[in-house]
């Protein structure tokens, strides 16, 4: 006899889906501290990894697919977890409420969709008609939230020192007497209304909230364009955008300098354009276009360099017809069959598609992988995908959107065009120079909105260009980040200090001896942090630029 059907609302997935690791990472990471051990910090970062990581581990093997992860870390999580199962413990997650739940089959709940505006995200279940009192902790949490979201130089988010600061100034009552228990943001996330990421916690609205909060703006009188009016603050550094160290080392430089361009509300279109290589070829490309027109979505198809989509604002009445104007929005679509995405990951593509698009400057980078056929008869296995698929989204930064045919992707690129057409409706959109986003050319007029500061589409294709001329700077780099352990950071840095290959095996050659060589870039600073190069990838680049017969 079947089981009876359960009825009623899912419970939520626990706040943190791996307990036991957490704990023992924890455990381990204290236990080092107090020795003075230096494995201290090789706990701390496998915790940070962890602890983003939105799915439950069943084993410290899995675990391996995190940064920070190595083979006798995972084996240390094997071992404490089959103690732990032998003293009689379970390994499944506690939910809050003290039940176990399950972990969840098939992928992971998508999160919310960054590559979206906020007008065209899709509605989902979550606070019902939860409404915050006048003078409530919560209502100004959210009003807060609201205004940050709304302000064109802000960065969407704010930490909970942030956050208790504001509320002291416009609020003061509704602060909490303990800073460590916030129950009104307590119960905000436990709704689904606001949330958190990254260490130390950054609070953000969810489209749940933010729904709540427009509501809320307008019930005391708020528009939606001066909620966010005050006293002006000092604008915040810009967060660095994820491969810029890479772009540093060969940004385009165009021949010559192009006057601003600059579309007025009206001016233009928004218009997808589709990669001629989406549209030609085996399996179901035509179709894609056939269901564009049947969605009604203005489109048009030419050759991009990088990417499979981007959209573009031109020019409704150009001075030459043959030639409108267009500025890319920041938006790139990266389209993958799981078969495609099986081939990519063995000829190695898939890094260096992934490298291309960080450094493309575009912000908002969409991972689309469309399913095809059974999993059982790919080259690759099902994990292995998984895996791919979930380092895309965790440890690159992108948004990894999974369809099931390709009516489903074409689904979703005419809710991404109509939502853009939305967002930038009304507004004024002004080109800048290649380079980090946002970074307005001298002396020009800074736009009022950084979602407003775009590239032309010809800069854009044109810095996309795989086969482009390169300078020796730029070869040197790439070469050096063929090394296993070189990132594009420790590459910039080193051709900081050494720009050519020459230059480096000159400083080499002045070396009195062997050992000297060796150490000869160990201190070289890298990164944010200025971090040593180490000597062990200084040992292993000597070997490689001062051997004179094949490495062993």
């Amino acid at each position: 006899m079947a089981a009876p059907v359960r009825l009623g609302r899912k419970r939520p997935l626990p706040v943190c889906p791996n307990p036991l690791f957490v704990r023992w990472l924890t455990e381990w990471r204290d236990e080092a501290t107090s020795r003075g051990r230096r494995t201290r910090f090789v706990f701390q970062k496998a915790l940070r990894s962890l602890q983003r990581y939105p799915l439950p581990l069943r084993s410290g093997k899995e675990a391996k697919i995190l940064q920070h992860f190595g083979d006798g870390l995972c084996r240390m999580l094997d071992e404490r977890l089959q103690q732990h199962r032998a003293s009689g413990g379970d390994h499944t997650p506690v939910s809050p409420s003290g039940e176990k739940s399950s972990a969840p089959e098939g992928p992971a709940a998508e999160a919310q969709d960054p590559s979206l505006p906020v007008s065209a995200q899709p509605r989902s279940r979550g606070s019902g008609g939860y409404w915050p009192a006048r003078h409530s902790g919560a209502r100004a949490v959210l009003l807060l939230l609201y205004q940050e979201h709304l302000n064109p130089s802000g960065c969407s988010f704010l930490t909970k020192e942030e956050l208790l600061q504001r509320c002291a100034q416009k609020a003061p009552r509704v602060v909490p007497a303990n800073v460590r228990s916030w129950p009104a943001l307590r119960s905000l996330l436990n709704r689904n209304l606001v949330l958190r990421a990254h260490q130390p916690a950054r609070y953000s609205l969810t489209l749940e909230g933010l729904e709540l909060a427009q509501k809320l703006a307008k019930s005391e009188g708020l528009s939606s364009l001066n909620a966010g009016t005050g006293p002006e603050e000092p604008a915040r550094e810009e967060p660095e955008v994820p491969g810029a160290a890479s772009a540093k080392l060969g940004a385009s430089e165009g021949g010559g300098q192009q006057p601003p361009l600059e579309l007025g509300p009206g001016e233009y279109r928004v218009l997808l354009c589709v990669d001629v290589s989406e549209t030609a070829g085996a399996g179901h490309r035509p179709e894609l276009l056939r269901e564009l027109q049947r969605l009604h979505v203005s489109h048009t198809v030419r050759k991009l360099h990088v990417g499979d989509f981007v959209w573009v604002a031109q020019e409704t009445r150009p001075r030459d017809p043959a030639r409108p104007s267009e500025l890319v929005l920041d938006h790139v679509v990266e389209r993958k069959r799981l078969d495609d995405l099986c081939s990519s990951i063995i000829d190695g593509r898939f890094h260096e598609q992934k490298f291309r698009l960080k450094r493309c400057g575009l912000g908002r980078r969409v991972y689309l992988v469309e399913e095809h056929g059974s999993v059982h008869n790919l080259s690759l296995p099902e994990s292995t995908l998984l895996q791919a698929v979930t380092n895309t989204q965790v440890i690159d930064g992108f948004f990894v959107k999974r369809t099931a045919d390709i009516k489903e992707s074409a689904a979703y690129l005419a809710f991404l065009t109509r939502g853009l057409q939305r967002l930038y409706q009304g507004h004024t959109l002004c080109s800048r120079p290649w380079g980090t986003p946002w970074d307005p050319e001298p002396g020009a007029r800074p736009s009022p909105n950084p979602l407003c500061s775009l590239l032309t589409f010809s800069d854009f294709n044109a810095g996309a260009i795989k086969n482009k001329a390169q300078s020796v700077r730029e070869v040197f780099a790439r070469q050096l980040m063929q090394v296993r352990g070189v990132s594009g950071e420790k590459a910039a840095a080193l051709v900081d200090r050494y720009g050519t290959p020459a230059s480096l095996l000159a400083a080499y050659d002045a070396c009195a001896t062997l050992k000297e060589q060796e150490m000869l870039l160990s201190t070289i600073k890298c990164g944010r942090l200025q971090r040593n190069l180490g000597p062990a990838l200084s040992r292993t680049l000597s070997q490689l630029y001062c051997s004179c017969g094949p490495l062993t």
